[in-house]
């Protein structure tokens, strides 16, 4: 099934576990971890939805805000990508994940095998990640007004009969960096 999509990175998070600084931007390495996360996502349209240092972001990638203000959760930054998105499908991706794991968005659209399945999500065989998923435009509205009641993500995709799609052989990709510690932990790996 071919279809056109396009990532939104969800990077509009308050950061309290790294002192409020902002995760996309720090450093890793000589490289902004939003860099590293464009990069793993190969060649499909990107931008980032972030809710401080937009001209920053501007320069990695297009740059779009939440509608409902505050830092309201990853649901208001899914909102607002569906309501920015021009394709017919939308893959969000969390900005403190360095290394999204292959074939995202392959694996994930492949799992809408009809018409009747307008989100699927990534689980890791433990659990499931919410923000690594895939929506059909149309959800727009759908996203709005649950993350306007103060739904999470998690909640959302419940109501609306998300699919799971077994990630377990990719586990480690859905790594994230939220503290010092892991920031200094990866950037050690890397060398």
């Amino acid at each position: 099934m071919a279809a056109a999509l396009t990532f939104a990175i969800l990077a509009g998070g308050a950061a309290t576990r790294l002192d409020g600084r902002d995760k996309g931007l720090e450093q890793v390495a000589g490289r902004a971890l939003v860099d590293r996360v464009l990069a793993g996502l190969g060649d499909a349209p990107a931008f980032v939805v972030a809710n401080r240092n937009l001209e920053t972001y501007a320069r990695h990638a297009p740059v779009i805000t939440d509608a409902l203000p505050g830092h309201r959760g990853p649901l208001a930054g899914v909102a607002a990508a569906l309501a920015h998105a021009d394709t017919p499908w939308l893959v969000t991706v969390p900005v403190d994940c360095p290394d999204p794991p292959p074939r995202l968005a392959a694996r994930l659209l492949a799992a809408i095998d009809d018409e009747s399945v307008v989100c699927a999500v990534a689980h890791d065989g433990e659990r499931r990640q919410p923000l690594f998923a895939i929506y059909a435009r149309s959800l727009a509205t759908s996203a709005a007004e649950a993350a306007a009641r103060g739904e999470g993500a998690w909640q959302w995709q419940q109501a609306i009969d998300a699919r799971e799609v077994d990630f377990s052989d990719a586990r480690a990709h859905f790594a994230n960096l939220n503290t010092p510690g892991e920031f200094a932990a990866y950037a050690e790996r890397l060398r």
